[in-house]
């Protein structure tokens, strides 16, 4: 059966006329968006990258801010909308400005949690850099909290993951979280 042909059922199960003129598309335009909304599981770090990782002589912080992110959380697949803020330590090797955000869009694009996106795209930096340290922090916003249970519209949650100096060295941690603030 086809993500559209499960869409239909979906749609009469909750109830509707899937034969109604408004319905009549919104399988294969539901199937089509979750699709892309999930197109991360279609990429690689080694494609995202596309090789755009350069010699520097530079080893200060390199941070990039406010990465807007969508993503859907795993449990409840409702939207988590929010942005990231990643910083490394550059150990030699410089990445490509664009290929921070393409990073953190892979992973925002899968089914998952925000602990566990924060961790990704941070361990996928390193892994490409070699840097000396990696620091990710995420704020957002979980619309399976704000449309659905305890329905709290202005929370919000914060996760963050700091890896080799950024964990070890707390001035180091202290100039990445006072940037990002």
């Amino acid at each position: 059966m086809s993500l559209e042909q499960h869409y239909t059922e979906i749609l009469g199960q909750l109830g509707e006329d899937v034969t109604r003129e408004g319905l009549l598309d919104t399988p294969k335009r539901a199937a089509k968006a979750m699709q892309y909304l999930c197109k991360g599981y279609q990429q690689t770090l080694e494609e995202v990258t596309n090789g755009a990782l350069f010699s520097s002589d530079n080893s200060e912080m390199v941070l990039v801010k406010n990465i807007e992110l969508y993503s859907l959380c795993e449990h409840h697949m409702l939207p988590f909308i929010g942005k990231a803020h990643v910083a490394y330590l550059p150990n030699g090797k410089v990445l490509g400005l664009s290929k921070v955000a393409r990073i953190v869009d892979m992973y925002a694009r899968r089914l998952q949690i925000q602990e566990n996106l924060t961790r990704e795209i941070a361990e996928a930096v390193q892994t490409v850099t070699g840097a000396w340290g990696v620091a990710v922090v995420i704020e957002a916003q979980h619309m399976c909290m704000m449309m659905r249970g305890v329905e709290k519209q202005n929370s919000s949650m914060v996760t963050s993951v700091m890896l080799g100096q950024f964990r070890e060295n707390a001035a180091t941690r202290s100039e990445f979280l006072g940037l990002v603030k």
